[in-house]
């Protein structure tokens, strides 16, 4: 688990330091954890979403800084994490709390199988997004623009970092930071979305 990792362009050789956009990019975590805390005031719900916001922050920015094995799963881990609890609290604040338990363990078997099909851990949360959208818009609520959007950003996101690796020759620094300063905007809009339809 201490094993050295060298996936991403910026990074050409152990060390603290060895990719430093991709460290600092981390930041865009931080300030939309800040940013939905603040907006969160009185919202339980808000301030959790806002606290895993920054655990995303903690591990990824250490996974960068360590490029290590364990840093990686607690990288990929916390960002589960926060997929599974919003899974949850989508579905109980937009459609039932009856079924709201059902919502993890469906977004697991999502992410699993499209692992399995060579789609990575990420794409069942694009699909997620796209399914967070239909619903509202199906049930004509207002924030269906909000995931629209989000969803939107995310496909970028995802893109660029599977182009990361591809196009080292070309752009030394790659292009896994922009995935980070664009994640940290979808993660700031999906929860905003919770914390003002909670006001409603």
């Amino acid at each position: 688990m201490t094993d050295y990792v060298d996936g991403y362009c910026e990074r050409v050789a152990p060390g603290l330091w060895g990719e430093p956009l991709n460290s600092l990019s981390n930041l865009a975590f931080l300030v939309a954890a800040v940013l939905v805390w603040r907006l969160a005031v009185g919202n339980r719900t808000g301030r959790v979403l806002a606290g895993l916001i920054g655990l995303v922050f903690v591990a990824s920015t250490v996974f960068h800084l360590l490029a290590t094995r364990w840093a990686a799963v607690a990288d990929s881990g916390a960002i589960l994490v926060f997929a599974l609890v919003y899974a949850v609290v989508f579905v109980r604040e937009y459609w039932s709390r009856r079924w709201a338990w059902v919502a993890a363990p469906a977004f697991l078997v999502l992410t699993a199988a499209t692992a399995l099909l060579g789609g990575g851990l990420y794409l069942s949360a694009l699909i997620g997004l796209g399914v967070f959208t239909a619903v509202l818009a199906f049930r004509r609520d207002a924030y269906w623009t909000h995931f629209a959007v989000a969803g939107a950003i995310f496909a970028l996101s995802l893109s660029l970092r599977t182009l990361d690796r591809d196009v080292c020759d070309y752009v030394p620094v790659g292009t896994h930071f922009l995935w980070h300063l664009l994640n940290g905007l979808v993660l700031y809009l999906v929860s905003r979305s919770i914390v003002l339809s909670g006001r409603r």
